[in-house]
């Protein structure tokens, strides 16, 4: 058994990562015959996404980075409001601020220290078929290579235009019309490092915005928006960036550590399952980067195409299984694009009525509290409930009551991310990760699986004789009052 993954970015990376941690021998793709060593790239790493790395042997990535406390949003000369972010009650930071080439750096050390994984770079896809197996044709220096496998994880990227037309797939969707300048920094800013500063049409950048992130070792990402004919060789030639720097951090000492231009984008795949090939990361969708949803939606892509394939592969499930990543993955996909194109037409309005209706929300944030509830300037990354998939058994004493407020997470129930929870037998997510378990209040029988008793009440809230079915990947995917459900509820999730 074997799985080919189609790109090594941070999304192929830990999906390679995870297959050999179920023990399945992995080839590891990559067009690339080196990393690009700079660049902040994709900065913001959610919670969640660490806790995978960290599962993986990569925990000092939270230590590492950088997390800032306060967000100060401005709305050109005014500062409407600042908010305090709570730190969630888990060991791990809400999110931190690293640059995706150190990311890379961490998980390619793991994959060097990795004997299933098969690293092959320099090896440029040209066909993939799927004659009963996955065939990869691939160009390299020293002539076409050939790679069969079982199973393949497509994480080639928004550039992976010939793996998508090969399995018949789009990105459909839409650009936005005007760039976004991204600039990382190198600075003393005394207080700086604490904050993520958004302004709304500064004077040194009217009619746009401007976000600043504070990023390890005294480090900044300022992302402006741009004109669509922006052009930034030009404007280094003529000094227009170093007015553009100076306008923010006024006469301290910088260096320029790395720029780029980007457009960004809403689209998506029809499909994330192609017979045996499944799509994950930006090679499936593209999302504006405000809430940071690109590579940590990514990660969750392969955290759940992993343990899928793993027990496919074990005949352990049926191929029903694979079918429930495109289910679950596309509507975590779907809910993110609605997500960053409500923050997009915020920030970047598309008609006179948005345009209106920005003005009035950014004038009236500077005196009323109730607008400040309406600036959108991204709503950070979160995980998404498969309260409607097919591998979750409901509950009807805890209805799943949808998308909650800003920086909250549903109460624990059927289809929702397990609490980052610490019990006398370690941590349940960590548990969880070694397979299927079950959680059982006091005096309830296991039926023979896997398992931690919890209290009554406590994180979960769990209820008198009640046993928690939780998944591979630490979703809770049945709450059970009747242990003799138990059974049904496992066929349920593992599509047995």
């Amino acid at each position: 058994m074997s799985v080919v993954v189609l790109g090594s970015g941070p999304v192929g990376q830990t999906a390679a990562l995870l297959l050999a941690r179920w023990g399945v021998p992995v080839v590891l793709v990559d067009e690339h015959e080196v990393r690009d060593p700079v660049g902040s790239k994709a900065i913001c790493q959610q919670r969640d996404t660490v806790d995978v790395w960290a599962s993986l042997g990569a925990g000092h990535l939270a230590e590492e980075g950088l997390t800032w406390t306060t967000a100060r949003t401005f709305h050109r000369d005014t500062e409407l409001f600042s908010l305090k972010l709570p730190d969630g009650g888990s060991a791990l930071p809400p999110f931190v601020n690293l640059s995706q080439a150190r990311v890379e750096e961490v998980l390619d050390e793991l994959i060097a220290a990795q004997p299933l994984i098969d690293v092959r770079r320099g090896h440029r896809v040209r066909a993939l078929t799927q004659p009963g197996r996955v065939v990869v044709e691939c160009d390299t220096a020293d002539g076409p290579r050939r790679i069969e496998a079982d199973y393949a994880i497509a994480c080639t990227g928004s550039r992976g235009d010939a793996v998508r037309r090969a399995l018949g797939q789009r990105l459909d969707g839409v650009s936005f019309r005007d760039l976004f300048l991204i600039c990382d920094i190198r600075a003393d800013l005394p207080g700086w490092a604490a904050e993520r500063r958004f302004y709304f049409d500064p004077p040194w950048n009217p009619g746009r915005q401007v976000l600043i992130h504070p990023c390890p070792d005294s480090q900044f990402r300022i992302d402006w928006q741009v004109p669509a004919d922006y052009d930034l060789a030009a404007e280094e030639s003529g000094g227009a960036m170093e007015a553009r720097i100076r306008a923010i951090i006024g006469s301290a000492p910088y260096e320029v550590v790395w720029r780029s231009v980007y457009r960004f984008h809403t689209r998506l795949v029809p499909r994330m399952r192609a017979g045996r090939v499944l799509l994950a990361g930006d090679c499936a969708h593209l999302v504006a980067p405000f809430g940071a949803r690109g590579l940590n939606s990514g990660v969750a892509d392969a955290e759940n195409a992993a343990w899928k394939l793993a027990r496919v592969l074990r005949g352990e499930a049926g191929e029903d299984l694979l079918e429930s990543y495109h289910t679950e993955r596309h509507a975590a996909a779907v809910e993110n694009a609605a997500v960053t194109t409500a923050t997009m037409d915020f920030l970047v309005p598309q008609d006179d009525e948005q345009h209106r209706r920005r003005l009035d929300v950014l004038t009236r944030a500077a005196h009323d509290p109730a607008a400040c509830e309406q600036v959108d300037s991204g709503r950070l990354a979160e995980p998404f409930w498969y309260a409607d998939s097919p591998l979750t058994t409901p509950d009807p004493g805890r209805p799943f009551a949808g998308r909650p407020p800003r920086g909250a997470v549903p109460p624990p129930g059927p289809g929702i991310l397990l609490p980052d929870v610490t019990v006398a037998s370690g941590r349940l997510r960590d548990l969880a990760r070694q397979g299927f378990l079950l959680l059982t209040t006091p005096g309830v029988d296991a039926a023979g699986m896997r398992s931690v008793e919890i209290p009554v009440g406590g994180a979960l809230g769990a209820r008198p004789g009640e046993a928690w079915l939780v998944r591979p990947d630490a979703y809770v995917a049945a709450v059970l009052q009747d242990p003799t459900e138990i059974r049904q509820a496992l066929q349920r999730a593992a599509v047995t």
